[in-house]
């Protein structure tokens, strides 16, 4: 590139040294290849200090240049302050304005793009094809259908409604809009259509989650002659391959992409990959990612979700630091997906080495990455962390308070879950869909039926918010575990929604709860239909039956799940020891230190029946009654706490990890061990944390 001159005062530049116009517009078409925002401010100076300003192409190709820099405000600065000046009568036309509106439209200023669009036609400024195909994203970009509808009436008024390219972005803007079938009678009136079209079409069915619809508009792009499809073309279809599990479609159309000579494109690997992995055909994607020598954070990022959503977290894990060992930089993606890894398995150490490298890299500020922390402490089972990430937090939107509100509900702190949300409404912060799932939840939780109620009713009434299946939930759950389960019953009944498993779910374990077999029978029939391989429905049954006395019944549910196939999930309990994880099954011997286990067991027991402890036995029903008190004390958290008072340093809190609820004799004794040993130990089963301190729980017995 040439040097730039020095920039110099009007006062001291030599008349001779003028540059002429030609050569500052190659400077700026140097300085656009390059986005370099120092050499855009010097050539603006040069155009001042020469009086070039007022020249269109020059004026037009700074404004552009400033753009392409990331610049739109100084762009938008530029464009205001010739207003008021005569000399630049005639700067501004078509191009000028058409350019502006394009800038403002990708740089998501879309009410400033509509404004200027119309400030242009009150100038006598008629908008070509050009100032139509960049003000419709703008249009797209306010999600307000009727903004588009103007313009497309304008577009047909002004004749251009059969330009290819209009009528592209007219798909696109009606796509975007969710206005689906507007697109399609567009799509299939268009005189001609080139690939931009086409791809409209798919990539706004693939937005608006017509998935089926995009395979099929892609299958007829491949016959259409003269159309090769590109890599968005092929990024959209794996997508919505992934999104039907249609694997089969999904390795035709690699076939395709084959064929077509495009699979050493990024774009098209990264579809790819995550197509296989959405598949759950994981060793497919592991193979293409070993393929892909030039490796960018993108495709790391599609690596790891693919390890997530294939329940492999500890691999996600190790993707996260095999990537920083080769030198990328983690992104906004890359945490969120790894913090998540981290919380799925509760690897509190992990999370913890995550976020060195959020502060080390500059990424504590955002909120996207702060509130997959927040969710990170609290499944590890750290409140306290949560909390102190929360209240460092700057700019706090609705996801991080709803990430907060969720970690105390999930730890049992439904005071603090009704405090954080009024504080959140006090802050103007309009809480959505989520937020109230985890409220109500909360008041579920500590028998609050009146104010659940009342924070139900706010959402239609006060925040607009339809009610879904997972807030019907919640408000059986409410009433049910408040033992009123013929109001639970009536209230399922006069829902405006079918009622889903999660809704009937929680009805029956409100008659297991409180011993209803007639309305448990009604209700796990209906779950039996619903979701005929869930065993849960199956064992609450049949411990219903067993509980009543009525052992043939429930030897016949235990002959339906046979027929069924179906498998009862073995209960398990794991904890973590100085970075190694120790797995407990019921009756467990298989650990080195077995008898040293089983003999902390024996004292347990033997201190917790001195503090007053006596045998929760409907919770060993399967057992024969002689054995069932016995059987009891083999459950694998108990097994786990024994172990971690072994080897745990004196004091040290004790996690738990169980991947099914929690018992109601196991919780008696963890109250009891908290209070014994004076020791936090921290449980985290299928449902939610169970914090023992001091002979209590934050449950408040109530879960």
């Amino acid at each position: 590139m040439k040097a730039l001159l020095p920039v110099k005062s009007a006062k001291t530049l030599p008349s001779k040294s003028r540059i002429s116009p030609t050569h500052l517009n190659n400077l700026i078409n140097n300085a656009t290849k390059s986005k370099n925002l120092k050499h855009a401010t010097q050539i603006h100076s040069q155009l001042i200090t020469q009086s070039y300003l007022p020249i269109p192409f020059l004026f037009n190709n700074l404004l552009n240049l400033y753009s392409k820099c990331g610049c739109i405000s100084q762009g938008l600065i530029l464009f205001s302050t010739t207003n008021s000046r005569s000399h630049f009568n005639g700067t501004k036309n078509i191009i000028t304005y058409t350019s502006l509106i394009t800038q403002l439209s990708h740089s998501s200023f879309c009410l400033k793009a509509l404004n200027f669009f119309n400030e242009m036609r009150r100038n006598n400024i008629l908008p070509n094809h050009f100032t139509f195909s960049a003000v419709l994203p703008a249009c797209a970009g306010t999600m307000v259908i009727f903004h588009g509808q103007q313009m497309h009436s304008l577009i047909c008024k002004h004749g251009f409604d059969s330009d290819v390219f209009v009528g592209s972005a007219l798909v696109d803007m009606y796509a975007k809009c969710g206005e689906m079938g507007f697109a399609r009678i567009l799509f299939d009136e268009m005189p001609e259509r080139n690939l931009v079209s086409w791809n409209s079409m798919i990539v706004g069915f693939l937005q608006n989650k017509l998935y089926v619809e995009a395979i099929e508009l892609f299958v007829r792009v491949i016959g259409v002659d003269l159309i090769n499809p590109d890599q968005v073309s092929f990024s959209s279809v794996l997508s919505a391959c992934a999104n039907v599990q249609g694997v089969d479609m999904g390795t035709q159309v690699h076939g395709v992409v084959i064929k077509s000579g495009l699979e050493y494109l990024h774009y098209v690997k990264n579809s790819l990959m995550d197509m296989y992995a959405k598949c759950g055909v994981f060793d497919d994607a592991e193979n293409l990612f070993r393929t892909i020598e030039d490796r960018d954070v993108v495709t790391w990022n599609v690596m790891m979700m693919g390890c997530v959503q294939n329940n492999n977290f500890e691999e996600a894990c190790n993707y996260f630091w095999m990537m920083r060992r080769e030198g990328i930089l983690p992104d906004e993606a890359s945490f969120s997906t790894v913090l998540h890894a981290a919380a799925s398995i509760a690897a509190l150490d992990q999370g913890s080495l995550m976020h060195d490298q959020i502060i080390k890299t500059g990424f504590e500020r955002n909120t996207c990455v702060s509130s997959s922390l927040i969710t990170m402490y609290a499944k590890c089972g750290s409140l306290s962390d949560a909390r102190w990430v929360f209240t460092e937090s700057e700019d706090r939107n609705v996801v991080l308070w709803t990430a907060t509100i969720s970690a105390c509900q999930q730890h049992g702190g439904a005071d603090q879950v009704i405090e954080l949300f009024e504080d959140m409404l006090r802050e103007g912060i309009m809480p959505d869909y989520i937020t109230f799932v985890s409220v109500l939840s909360a008041c579920g939780h500590t028998g609050r039926v009146d104010e659940g109620f009342s924070y139900f009713n706010s959402m239609i009434q006060k925040h607009n918010i339809a009610p879904g299946p997972e807030h019907y939930a919640c408000m059986v759950d409410l009433l049910g575990r408040a033992g009123r389960l013929l109001e639970a019953k009536k209230f399922v009944e006069a829902m405006p929604i079918e009622p889903d498993t999660s809704i009937w779910g929680a009805l029956l374990g409100a008659c297991w709860k409180y011993g209803n077999l007639e309305m448990g029978r009604e209700v796990a029939k209906r779950l039996f239909k619903l979701e005929p391989t869930n065993p849960g429905n199956y064992v609450l049954l049949c411990n219903m039956y067993a509980r009543a006395g009525r052992l043939e019944e429930a030897d016949e549910v235990r002959r339906l799940m046979v027929v069924n196939r179906v498998r009862k999930e073995p209960g398990c309990s794991w904890l973590d020891v100085k970075n190694t994880t120790f797995v407990f099954t019921a009756h467990d011997k298989s650990h080195s230190r077995t008898n040293e286990i089983y003999k902390m067991l024996g004292k347990l027991e033997e201190l917790v029946k001195q503090k007053g402890y006596v045998a929760e036995i409907q919770y060993a029903i399967n057992n024969a009654d002689e054995y069932k008190e016995r059987s009891l004390w083999y459950h694998s958290e108990k097994l786990a706490l024994a172990y971690g008072l072994l080897v745990l340093p004196e004091g040290a809190p004790i996690r738990i990890k169980k991947n099914l609820r929690t018992c109601g004799d196991c919780h008696t004794v963890l109250k009891f061990a908290s209070e014994i040993f004076r020791r936090e130990i921290i449980v985290r089963d299928i449902n939610r944390f169970h914090r023992f301190a001091n002979g209590l729980c934050s449950c408040n017995d109530y879960w």
